[in-house]
Formats: structure tokens, sequence, C-alpha cells
């Protein structure tokens, strides 16, 4: 049995990794943070199972770190700081988490006997896209302190595999949605506001364009990748291949929910000219090349089965769509 540390398993993507793992037969150690309150996130919608330790912890800790990732085979390093409003507020925050904590997980694993890391980007990296599709060579553009701090953790990441010959992939999801997403995010604030039964909704840009991809389709991009020894040492975007507007996201979204609401700018959503990312869309022909995968959910499949996630009161309960989550 593979022994699997996933950092972030308490987040949207990792709790949605920790159970494909789980169903594929791993054995996982699935970090989440600590905090008094006994809380782990959205492992508390995981049932129990043998093949699964929770440990709470910060990776923020070195000494915790060493600890963490003994006995591991693969660690999925999702563990990170990620909205991008916030970074503008508390920027030392996301170097602290980022960028020291991927060094932390880096050394840790390499003093452990050279244990094989799926690093977590970001499509962020980017930035507003120079030429599409956008493959693995686009440059890279901080748009914010929150993709610059993504660019760093990737660059660590990279040169332990240069240096020290650590076994290194750059997993690079572009814009995941699904259910258990952050209400900071685009696709829960449109359908919690429409099933909260608000008749106007807050939102900020619609211009920009983004590559949506079904969390399910980025998970199993996750696995693809660890099942390919090909994919050491690249930088390997995961992504529909495809591009739509914000405006178009809020459409679908209606005429799935049968709504007529109403939308208006919120001033507090709209990035800083110079930090919108107008227009992504990635190119994944070299996860196809080395692995062979192919994302199976069209978009409007997966915004059905989040908007019915959604639906369920024990499930909507669990976001403030009155309230702007930055």
């Amino acid at each position: 049995m593979i022994n699997t540390l996933i950092t972030g398993a308490d987040g949207f993507i990792g709790s949605h990794l920790t159970e494909l793992l789980i169903e594929n037969g791993y054995k996982v150690r699935a970090l989440a943070q600590y905090n008094s309150f006994n809380y782990r996130g959205w492992l508390e919608d995981i049932p129990s199972n043998k093949n699964l330790e929770i440990v709470t912890g910060d990776v923020r800790d070195p000494h915790f770190c060493k600890d963490l990732v003994k006995g591991m085979d693969i660690i999925f390093h999702l563990a990170a700081l990620i909205a991008i409003p916030y970074s503008y507020v508390a920027p030392d925050s996301y170097v602290d988490t980022n960028i020291k904590g991927t060094l932390n997980i880096c050394q840790a694993a390499k003093e452990s006997g050279g244990i094989r890391i799926i690093h977590t980007s970001t499509s962020e990296v980017y930035g507003t896209a120079q030429y599409v599709p956008i493959d693995e060579k686009h440059p890279k553009q901080p748009q914010s302190p929150y993709s610059a701090s993504k660019i760093g953790a990737d660059m660590i990441a990279m040169s332990f595999y240069n240096a020290f010959n650590l076994p290194v992939t750059i997993a690079r999801p572009f814009n995941t949605y699904g259910p258990r997403q952050s209400g900071r995010a685009i696709i829960p604030t449109i359908i919690s506001q429409i099933i909260s039964g608000l008749q106007e909704i807050k939102l900020g840009s619609l211009i920009p364009t983004r590559d949506f991809i079904f969390v399910k389709d980025t998970c199993n991009g996750f696995l693809s990748i660890a099942g390919s020894e090909e994919t050491n040492g690249k930088e390997i975007n995961i992504s529909s291949d495809s591009e739509i507007s914000i405006a178009d996201i809020l459409n679908i979204i209606k005429d799935i929910l049968h709504s007529d609401v109403q939308f208006l700018t919120d001033d507090q959503r709209i990035r800083p000219e110079n930090s919108e990312v107008f227009r992504l869309k990635g190119d994944n022909t070299l996860i196809k090349k080395l692995t062979g995968f192919y994302p199976k959910y069209t978009l409007r499949k997966g915004l059905e089965e989040t908007c019915q996630w959604f639906k369920n009161p024990e499930n909507l309960c669990k976001y403030k769509a009155t309230i702007y989550n930055m």
C-alpha cells in the first residue's frame, strides 16, 4: 500500500483528493491546520476509514514538518493561503505559509530520503494571458501578492529538484470549482446568493475569462501526475483547455437554478486594475501526453452537480451569502 501525505487536506481540493486516494487504495495521512476548536475543515464531511489518519499542525513549523513526512512515499502539498483579496492586506502571511511552508516540506522530504512531492501551483502565476492557450512556458506575472508567493513557492520546490534531485512535480490547476469550494470564489458566490433567495446578487467584474475545471477532474489530474515518473521535474497544467467569461458563467447558473436574479457591481469585489487577470485559458497538451489524463466533466455537468450540493441546507448553512468573503 502506498503511504501518502496531503497537506491542506482540510480544504476544498484537499478533501476531495483525500477521498479519491482512499477510493483508489492509498493510505492517507491528512493534515488539517491546527486550531483549538478541534475543527478539521472539510475533513469533517469524510467518514472515518482505516486508511485515513488525520493530523493537525502547521507547515510553517519546520520541526513539525520533519515528523509529519516520516514514512511517506508521496506528498501532495496543497497547504496554502489562497484568497487573492486578502493577500492585498496581509502579504507577509502569504510569504510565511506559501513560500516558507513549501520550503519546510521540501527540506523535510529531502532529509527523509527523498520523498516524492506533487507541489500545487495555480494558474494565477501566469497573470493575464500573453497568448492562449497558456502552456507551461508562458511567462510568470506576479499580479498580486498571492500569485507572487505561489511563484516563489514553485521555484523553491523546483530548486530542490535541480539542486538535490528531489523528485518534484509542479501541478498547476486552473480554476477549480465544485462542492466545498470557499465562499471567496466566484461560482460559490453566485450559487449561494441565488439559493439563499437574494433577488440582487453582488459580484465584481464580469469581463474576465477563466478556464474552469471540475474538482473531480483536478484530483484525477493529481493522481495521473503521481502515477507517472515522466512528470518528475516538470511544471504541468491541469486545465480544461477552454475559457468562459464570468458573465456567461452567471447566465448558465441562473439557467440551471431557474433564476431571474439581477446583478449588481460591488466595488470592493473588483481587483486593482493592474492586479486583475483578464484572461486565462490553459493548454493541457503536456498532461495528456505524459499521463493520458483528460477532463471528463463538461462545464454544465460540473455546475449542475455543484448547484445540487449547495441545495442541501446542511451545506448551504456553512456559507454566509450576504457577507463578502475576502
